[in-house]
């Protein structure tokens, strides 16, 4: 089997520091590659894979921003649906543009939907219901206007997540700086439980920071700035807790997941995909506001961190999230 995985190119894949879609991309490549598939990774230049990789581009859009993101994206979509025909089956990572090209050529394509940036995108996916193959990464982010082939919940590196049973007093937050990912909630949450705070991630919003944040921060508020892949399994081992106050329903939440590998339970804000990723009351807790993850934080010692890790491994390993994948590429070429 050939199977061509197209990764977006806004950031390297696997991503220096942020790019979950580029992440999940590279799981699903990498995976396929150590069972013996025949993988060709469309992604940014200085992409890292085990498999082929074929570009259009040295670095992605957002690394550097003297190019433009749309040429970018039309240049990368077509350098793969233009040698559709060498492939067996195509894993689109990139959103609803490359469906466009799915009614022109015979491979099919499998579409793992990573959320709705907006519900005006829809309307490109309903048009090709009948051959889209669409994967949701949770339960809870389904449109109902869509046929769903399955859910298969993003995966990860489990050897890249290393279990900390011992960690030290301080709640961390880990993931873009922006309203919708709560970071002055979790600010809130520290002050109110009198824990000090670490904040991980990209600014993504700057006025936000520079008015919400920057204000506060202090020797217990600390800003680390992004951390990669070399820094992400301490930050999160050694954490007591991840603060997620989420002001969305997120479709999936890597760190989440990231976390619980780790063996540190989660806070998060009951939203979106939360209930799936989370067990109540054995690897976090799921609360309906600042007030209520202040009360959970009195009970972090009921949570045993081994629980944390167990369920993670179970649900969210790369090698069960290829494993479902190649199942569903069976399924579709009738194998």
């Amino acid at each position: 089997m050939k199977v061509a995985v197209l990764s977006p190119v806004a950031w390297r894949t696997p991503p220096r520091h942020y790019g979950p879609w580029e992440q999940v991309a590279s799981n699903i490549a990498e995976g396929l590659v150590k069972l013996g598939i025949d993988v060709t990774l469309f992604a940014t230049g200085d992409s890292l894979t085990a498999g082929k990789l074929s570009s259009i581009c040295d670095t992605g859009y957002e690394e550097d921003r003297s190019q433009d993101a749309k040429v970018l994206e039309c240049l990368h979509i077509s350098n793969l649906m233009e040698r559709a025909g060498d492939f067996d089956i195509i894993h689109n990572n990139f959103d609803f543009l490359p469906l466009t090209y799915s009614g022109l050529i015979k491979t099919p394509v499998i579409t793992t939907i990573h959320g709705f940036s907006s519900p005006r995108i829809i309307p490109v996916y309903k048009k090709y219901n009948s051959i889209g193959n669409y994967v949701s990464i949770s339960n809870a982010d389904r449109s109902a206007e869509l046929t769903y082939l399955a859910t298969v919940y993003n995966g990860l590196d489990v050897k890249n997540f290393e279990f900390n049973d011992n960690p030290d007093d301080y709640l961390l937050f880990f993931g873009r700086i922006h309203p919708d990912k709560g970071t002055t909630e979790a600010i809130e949450i520290a002050k109110k439980s009198k824990k000090k705070l670490l904040i991980a991630g990209i600014i993504q919003d700057e006025n936000y920071f520079n008015e919400k944040i920057a204000p506060q921060l202090n020797p217990q508020i600390e800003y680390m700035g992004p951390a990669g892949p070399e820094k992400r399994s301490g930050l999160l081992g050694k954490a007591l807790a991840l603060l997620h106050p989420i002001n969305f329903n997120e479709p999936f939440g890597m760190s989440v997941a990231e976390a619980m590998l780790c063996g540190t339970p989660v806070l998060a804000f009951n939203r979106g995909s939360m209930p799936e990723l989370i067990k109540h009351g054995e690897t976090g807790f799921l609360v309906a506001g600042v007030g209520e993850a202040v009360e959970a934080i009195e009970h972090l010692n009921t949570i045993e961190r081994k629980s944390c890790r167990d369920w993670a491994v179970s649900q969210f390993s790369s090698d069960k999230m290829v494993n479902d994948y190649f199942k569903l590429y069976k399924q579709i070429l009738n194998l």
